[in-house]
This record gives structure tokens, C-alpha cells and sequence, in this order.
């Protein structure tokens, strides 16, 4: 596969050094790249995983992520992209936030047996004097340069430190030092990184042999066109969290689940990449895009926690608003296609109906409604059925005097009155 052009395909290319050289390597060597995280806080957000998305990407093609966390560099406070200066961080808690993001970006990518490195750059800064960083980091940098960076001179008429303006010269030495320990040869990260990204490979220039050959490549920013924010922030305006305990498995699916429309095209290349871009463009174009979102949240839930949580919050979603195809008639190579309401392990609203209520004549549709607590009364449960309201297993029962003999119902089915109002009905 040419991992290059696959890329381009789904988006994640924006700036880079050298698109031919940067394609000749990714085509016909494996390398060794490196994406920064700053752990300013104990989980990431979606906002977060376009990069993370672009790693998986390479690694799945061969090549070897560093996955960098910069215990370092989050004490200063990357200023990109931001209008004020960042809360300073206490070392201790940095260590900690730096923890949690390993454990949640080994869920993406592989870490055995050398198949991606995980790396803290306070191991490498904490020890460096301030007079040898500057002697030989600080003189190979141009303040004009620095300057001109978009990240210094958005800041310049409302003040920028000495300290964020440092930020660069840390992320390039990153870069060099990854490079003479690790073989690294290339950076990714956001379009806002550029020229953070491009200082190091200025660096490596500088303080390398001449035949050292190093190139960036950055990945547009993606913007919500419904809010005009940053893509990952949605839920009551706040960021979208990787943590369970800060955003639950059921609402980090209906996230995905509920993005605009316009956006569904470019999601289901980033972040479903299990999924062929054709195949995406022509579930997107199938005529049902609510389909495209089921799988698009399924795929993004399923990398971010696992099959059985995708499972659990894909079921739960279809059976609170609806399944966009119940019958799976869509196909798509998603193994959101192999589940079904009643193969999943699901915790769901459930009634229990003792077998005996089957004997004799049956149960009515009506009375098992109530039995059920889907309704107050007989009278309350005919209604539902004359309104075309109810359903077992997503098959709609429209017969008011329906009963039902002994060993007609599975022992487990999903009993519905409406779209939102629901039971997993046991037989005992």
C-alpha cells in the first residue's frame, strides 16, 4: 500500500517539507516519526485525535511512531493557537497527566515488542544546564524568525513571555535529539505545529551531519461548520473526552453519532480507517446517512473503547431512537454488521414475565405491555398498538387482539412502545 497517497486520500496531508521525498520514504523504507503530546490535562479529547489517527495509519503500513508526551515542554505551555498564556502546571501533575495519556494512546497503536517507542522529554531536558541549551540549542535560531512564526506574532500585541516564546527551541531540540537517539526521520502533527515542526528540522540541519535528511508534515485542523469551533467540542459546548469518567461510552458514540451532515464524508476517511475510502464515499452517498453515522460513531467508539463498549453503546442508541437498518442491509466491512439486539451482552432496561402468564389462552399483546410497565393499562396498551407505536425485535405489531401460546416469543426480546421507550422482556 502506499501509505503516502493514502493519506493524501483522506485528508491528512496540509504543509510538508518535500511531498516527493517525504513520499519516496514512506513508500519504499520504513522510518521512525514522532507525534508530540502535551499532557496539560489527564485525558485527550476528540480534538486531539487526527494525529493519532494519522499514526495508526503508519504504523499499520510498517512504519514506527514515537509517541512523545512532553513532560517538559507542558510546564512552559505551547502558545499556538492560543490567545493568553496557559495555567502553569506543577511537575507532579504533569508526571500524572502524562501516565494517563500513554494508557489511552496505546489503545490506537501498538507498543510491543518495538513496534512504537513511548518517550517523556523531561528525561532528556531535565538534566540539561541552561547555559549549554543556550550556547549551542539558542544560537542556531534567528529571532527574526522566531518572529515570524503566526504562533509569536498573534500574541505579540497582547503580550507573550520569554517563556512560551521559548516553546520552539524546545520542541526542535525534541526533534534533534529523537533523531541521534532514535533514528527518528520524520514529524507529524497539526497545521498550527508548523512552525514549531519546521524549527527542529532547521536544527538537525544545523547540528547534524550533512547527509541527515529530516521532513514534517502537518494535518489540517478540522472545524465543525455547524458551531465554527474546533471539531471535538460539542457536548454543552465542552470538549469531547477520551475518559469515561469525564464523557460516558453511550455519549461519546452519540457524538459521532449526531455530527453535521456536511461533515460525515470527511470523518468516515479520518477516523473509521478500517473502512476503504471507497467504501466510506459510497456509504456516505448510499442515500442513507444516518447508516454512514451508526457506522462512523461504531468505528470511533470501537477504537476509543473497545468492541464490547461500541457494542453495548451502539445497541442501547438504536433501541432509544432507532436503528437507521435494522436488517443490515447496507454492507460495509464494519463489524458493526455482525451485532444484533440480542447477541450483544447489554445492559438494558428489563422486565421479567413469568412463563405461567403463556398457558391456557395465551398472553395478550396488550396485557404483556403492561406487564412490561410500557403502559398503565389495557386500554393505555391498545392504543399504543392502534398507533402503530409498538414493536418486538423492530418488527411492528399492529393486531390489538394478538395473543400470544407458549414457546411463540424467544425468551429474550425487546419489547418497544415509540422510539424512545423500551424493555428487554425475560421469559422465566
Amino acid at each position: 500500500m502506499n501509505v503516502y497517497r493514502e493519506l493524501k486520500a483522506r485528508g491528512f496531508v496540509y504543509q510538508e517539507t518535500d511531498s516527493n521525498a517525504i513520499e519516496n520514504k514512506l513508500t519504499n523504507s520504513q522510518i521512525t516519526f514522532y507525534v508530540g503530546f502535551d499532557p496539560t490535562g489527564n485525558s485527550l479529547h476528540v480534538g486531539h485525535l487526527l494525529p493519532v489517527m494519522a499514526m495508526r495509519l503508519l504504523q499499520k503500513a510498517g512504519h514506527i511512531p514515537v509517541v512523545l508526551v512532553g513532560g517538559a515542554t507542558a510546564q512552559i505551555g505551547d502558545p499556538s493557537g492560543r490567545s493568553t498564556a496557559r495555567n502553569m502546571l506543577t511537575k507532579e501533575t504533569v508526571a500524572e497527566n502524562a501516565l494517563c495519556l500513554k494508557n489511552q494512546l496505546a489503545k490506537f497503536i501498538t507498543m510491543d515488542n518495538g513496534q512504537a517507542h513511548f518517550v517523556n522529554n523531561n528525561d532528556w531536558f531535565k538534566d540539561l544546564y541552561l547555559l549549554d541549551f543556550l550556547r549551542d540549542v539558542g544560537s542556531r535560531f534567528s529571532v527574526n524568525r522566531m518572529l515570524a512564526q503566526e504562533s509569536v506574532k498573534q500574541r505579540l500585541e497582547n503580550g507573550l513571555s520569554y517563556l512560551e516564546f521559548s516553546y520552539s527551541l524546545l520542541q526542535g531540540y525534541d526533534f534533534y535529539y529523537l533523531n541521534k537517539t532514535l533514528g527518528c526521520t520524520m514529524e507529524f502533527g497539526g497545521q498550527d505545529q508548523w512552525g514549531n515542526m519546521v524549527a527542529g528540522t532547521e536544527l538537525i540541519r544545523r547540528m547534524s551531519d550533512e547527509k541527515t535528511e529530516v521532513h514534517c508534515l502537518t494535518i489540517p485542523l478540522l472545524m465543525n461548520p455547524a458551531t465554527g469551533q474546533k471539531f471535538g467540542k460539542s457536548i454543552g459546548g465542552t470538549s469531547v473526552w477520551l475518559d469515561p469518567e469525564r464523557t460516558s461510552v453511550f455519549d461519546y458514540y452519540q457524538f459521532w453519532r449526531n455530527c453535521d451532515d456536511s461533515m460525515i464524508a470527511d470523518l468516515m476517511k479520518k477516523f473509521a480507517l478500517d473502512i476503504p475510502v471507497e467504501e466510506a464515499d459510497a456509504l456516505v452517498n448510499s442515500g442513507n446517512i444516518n447508516r454512514a453515522k451508526e457506522i462512523l460513531a461504531y468505528e470511533a467508539t470501537r477504537l476509543a473503547h473497545g468492541d464490547a463498549e461500541a457494542a453495548k453503546a451502539y445497541i442501547q442508541a438504536g433501541l432509544k431512537f432507532g436503528f437507521a437498518d435494522p436488517e443490515n442491509k447496507i454492507f460495509t466491512t464494519s463489524s458493526i454488521a455482525k451485532i444484533s439486539a440480542t447477541s450483544a451482552e447489554v445492559e438494558l432496561p428489563t422486565a421479567k414475565i413469568s412463563s405461567s402468564l403463556f398457558e391456557g389462552e395465551g398472553i395478550g399483546l396488550a396485557k404483556l405491555i403492561v406487564e412490561a410497565g410500557l403502559a398503565k393499562s389495557t386500554s393505555d396498551a391498545r392504543r399504543l398498538v392502534q398507533g402503530n407505536a409498538v414493536s418486538i425485535d423492530d418488527v411492528k405489531v399492529n393486531d390489538v387482539n394478538k395473543r400470544y401460546m407458549p414457546g411463540e416469543l424467544p425468551n429474550k426480546f425487546i419489547l418497544k412502545t415509540g422510539k424512545k421507550n423500551f424493555k428487554q422482556i425475560v421469559i422465566e
